[in-house]
């Protein structure tokens, strides 16, 4: 049995250079379903729960050692003068990766997203429970798996000029896809993890966030890994992703910023949506030959049918704005095989070569 009850699914190394005067102790929230600014609250009960992973120690003490890596890596990310390197590089890849998918509100979207699969199959629906903690192990599971998909994927580091900070939340890995939400090729479509537009953001300080970008759709210009940030409006873009993804708590480095942070949610509030996945329900339409076409209905209308499909598709943040810094690259490029798979990165493409995944502009 785990010795450590409280166990963290945003680590305290993490949070740390958000806390009150990063001595890891107490930290400032803001609550958005109070909408209540908390001061100094202790670090320790934010974003745990009793044995979160379980009750065997293997899975946590795995979770260390890269947490203990980041921790180290970000002491030098911090220092004065830092030049990003390509082992740092990979490791943030690494950690966006893991925290995206260890949280607890990654965990609570996917128990609801197979609870309303459950529901839809009336009959089945005691086979499609899944606990919290059964999410996370197998999205731990599935971290394996993916481990690698986002190498490809640019790297930059974002300096904040401005005196507005950057803030986090009880789920700061923020994947998103200013491509995907702005072209209109992708209407009715969602993205996931190898697809092409991806952007991955993960603040990691009040003055750094790492940014990650396809480098085929988008430009970054940068200097050693550095990209200097000195408008107020681009802070607030880029801020404006934690507003909309998080489960329940914003953190602000400094108290002084409390009456911002609440107005800064309140100009938000209502992009959030109400639910992060929509479940498609189809039901035979015709067959020809060797195919057979299926149509989308409302299933409360569907009556009884002996074959149906089930889709469930991820439901997006669209942002209201976009940071300067994240420029269109001329000529930029997509891949697709004209299936339901999508838009896909080149590196997936060239996996999947078999597959006839052609390229296309992206603009």
């Amino acid at each position: 049995m785990a010795t450590n009850k409280n166990q963290h699914f945003v680590p305290r190394c993490y949070l740390r250079p958000f806390t009150l005067d990063s001595a890891n102790t107490a930290i400032n929230l803001f609550n958005i379903d109070r909408l209540k600014f908390i001061k100094g609250a202790p670090v320790k009960h934010q974003c745990s729960g009793d044995y979160f992973y379980g009750e065997d120690l293997a899975l946590e003490k795995a979770l260390q050692d890269t947490e203990g890596a980041y921790a180290t890596a970000l002491r030098d990310i911090l220092n004065p003068g830092y030049s990003l390197t390509h082992s740092h590089r990979g490791l943030l890849r690494r950690f966006w990766l893991l925290q995206h998918m260890r949280t607890e509100a990654a965990s609570k979207r996917t128990v609801e997203m197979i609870a309303a699969m459950g529901e839809v199959i009336d009959s089945e629906a005691h086979n499609f429970r899944l606990s919290i903690r059964e999410a996370v192990q197998e999205a731990m599971l599935a971290f394996v798996e993916y481990m690698d998909v986002l190498d490809d994927l640019k790297i930059c580091l974002l300096r904040n000029r401005t005196s507005i900070p950057f803030i986090t939340s009880d789920d700061p890995a923020v994947l998103t896809n200013r491509w995907h939400l702005q072209d209109k090729r992708t209407r009715g479509l969602s993205f996931g993890l190898r697809s092409a537009g991806n952007l991955m953001l993960l603040p990691l300080s009040p003055k750094v966030l790492c940014l990650g970008c396809d480098g085929d759709v988008y430009s970054i210009p940068h200097n050693n890994g550095w990209v200097d940030v000195r408008h107020d409006a681009d802070i607030q873009a880029l801020n404006q992703h934690q507003y909309l993804n998080c489960r329940a708590n914003i953190f602000v480095h400094d108290s002084a910023h409390a009456q911002e942070v609440h107005e800064a949610f309140s100009r938000v509030a209502l992009l959030r949506p109400n639910a992060r996945h929509a479940i498609h329900y189809a039901v035979i339409d015709r067959s020809e030959g060797e195919y057979t076409r299926y149509r989308v209905i409302d299933r409360s209308l569907a009556g009884n049918h002996q074959e149906a499909l089930i889709h469930n598709q991820a439901v997006h943040t669209h942002p209201s704005a976009w940071p300067r810094q994240l420029q269109w690259r001329p000529k930029g490029m997509v891949f697709t095989n004209g299936t339901g798979v999508g838009y896909v990165r080149r590196a997936e493409a060239e996996l999947r070569f078999s597959e006839g995944f052609q390229k296309a502009l992206a603009r």
